[in-house]
Parts: C-alpha cells; sequence; structure tokens
C-alpha cells in the first residue's frame, strides 16, 4: 500500500454536552505501514477520538482527514472499504460461523444483495489464514475462546481490505498469550501489509514493545505523541495517569513501566 494512506485528527474538539468537553484541541495521525497506540487512564477520551476517526461522531471543532480528504466528502461504501473496525468485545447480533463472519467483510465490496464471487472468498481465506482463524472457519464465534473470537474480529476487517485498521482496546478480556499474539498480528497488519493502525489500550508496557508511536492522553488532550523511546519518560507518565511510575531500563527497547 501507498505511503499516502492516512488518517489523521486536526485540532478536534468533540461536546457530548455544551458544557462538557470530551475532546480538546487533538492533532495526532496514523500512516500506512505504522502501528499507533493511544494510551490513557479512563475518561480521557480515547473511545471518543476513536470514533470521530471513524466518522461516527462529528467534531464540534476541528477536522479529520483520511488520505488527504475531508471524511464527511467520503460516501459510506468508500469509508467501508477504506477503515475496519475491530470492537473492545467480539459479538455478532446472529448466529455466523467464522467463515461467514468473515466473508461479511466483503460487503463493503459487493454490496448487501451482492453475491460472494471466487475473488472475494479467496480474501476472506487468505485474511483467515494470516488471523490463524482458518481451522475453525465452521465453527461459531460464540463457540470460540476469547483470543479466539478477537482474530475473527480481525479477520472480517481484514477482508475488507482496507487502508485504516481501528481497534478498541483489543485484548481487554484476554490472557496475557493472546494479548502478546494480538499485540503481533497488529504489527505485521502495519509492518508486512501496509497499513495504518490505530489501537485504543491501556496496557503501557505491550504498547510500548510493539507501536511505532504512542500517543498519551488525559483530559481529552494528547500530553505527548512520538516513538516509544521519547514519551516513555517518568513526568509524561505521571502527568498522564497521576501516579508516581518508574522505569526500568532494557538491554534492548524501551524501558519497563512500573507504578511505584
Amino acid at each position: 500500500m501507498s505511503e499516502q494512506h492516512v488518517i489523521q485528527a486536526e485540532g478536534v474538539e468533540f461536546r457530548y454536552r455544551p458544557d462538557r468537553p470530551v475532546l480538546r484541541g487533538v492533532n495526532m495521525k496514523a500512516q500506512a505501514g505504522r502501528l499507533v497506540c493511544v494510551l490513557g487512564p479512563n475518561g480521557s477520551g480515547k473511545t471518543t477520538l476513536l470514533r470521530c476517526l471513524l466518522g461516527q461522531l462529528r467534531p464540534s471543532a476541528g477536522t479529520i482527514l483520511l488520505d488527504g480528504k475531508e471524511i464527511e466528502r467520503h460516501s459510506p461504501r468508500d469509508l467501508a472499504r477504506l477503515m475496519a473496525y475491530v470492537p473492545q468485545t467480539p459479538r455478532s447480533a446472529f448466529a455466523f460461523t467464522v467463515g461467514e463472519l468473515v466473508l461479511m467483510g466483503r460487503l463493503a465490496h459487493t454490496g448487501l444483495l451482492g453475491l460472494a464471487g471466487a475473488a472475494d472468498l479467496a480474501v476472506a481465506r487468505q485474511a483467515m489464514i494470516m488471523t490463524q482463524t482458518l481451522p475453525f472457519a465452521s465453527r461459531m464465534l460464540e463457540e470460540l475462546s476469547g483470543g479466539e473470537a478477537q482474530c475473527a474480529m480481525i479477520a472480517r476487517g481484514l477482508a475488507q481490505q482496507p487502508s485504516v485498521m481501528l481497534l478498541d482496546e483489543p485484548t481487554s478480556a484476554l490472557d496475557i498469550r493472546n494479548q502478546l499474539m494480538i499485540h503481533r498480528m497488529m504489527q505485521r497488519l502495519a509492518h508486512d501489509w501496509g497499513m495504518a493502525v490505530v489501537c485504543i489500550s491501556h496496557d503501557v508496557n505491550l504498547a510500548a514493545r510493539f507501536a511505532d508511536q504512542l500517543v498519551l492522553m488525559r483530559d481529552g488532550r494528547v500530553l505527548a505523541a512520538g516513538q516509544p523511546l521519547e514519551v516513555l519518560r517518568e513526568d509524561i507518565l505521571q502527568q498522564t495517569y497521576d501516579v508516581q511510575v518508574e522505569l526500568i531500563r532494557a538491554a534492548q527497547g524501551p524501558p519497563v513501566v512500573r507504578a511505584t
């Protein structure tokens, strides 16, 4: 994919109520081939920002740009082709097998009344191979473990063949093994598949280990953004989370953050 594929927020503000700003002049950018993790305490505006990036919420000020074009100027179908969304909790309103669920990602290309052709089936199969979900393609989503179900949702997003993948706390209910698996997968989506990947996260250490860029938020503002080694400073982390932290230097990569 081209480096031009990018999603960015420029001076974004949002209010659910006139007297309660949730986002305050947020600037951030995710480009092709990069994994960006957005971190911050509960109530810092992370999920609201994600919903603005998806076009689900319209900012009261500022602009969301997708490939240099205001997101409101993209048609819903174009947005479905350009962006995929993975929710925090894998679920489906109907009983679908994993294979059927993943094939639904092709609706952005075939339309609701379109029939999946051989090319669509091939894309869905490749998405399941990529996410290691092909062995249980015939199983129902509710039969899967948390990690397997989350991989199935990522496979559905991959079947859309998007330029941008947005994930809302995809590892929040998973054990350590599955957390590592999902983070490695997100990194591969960015580095090997050339997507712009944005992930909302609460795990500073995992995000720092796998992300190309960290965005730290508090009270609707971006306090710091940059590479993990630039952002992981005691003063910034303490300002973000309002706790004392200790940075444990590692032989390689970013330091490990420990609350004290």
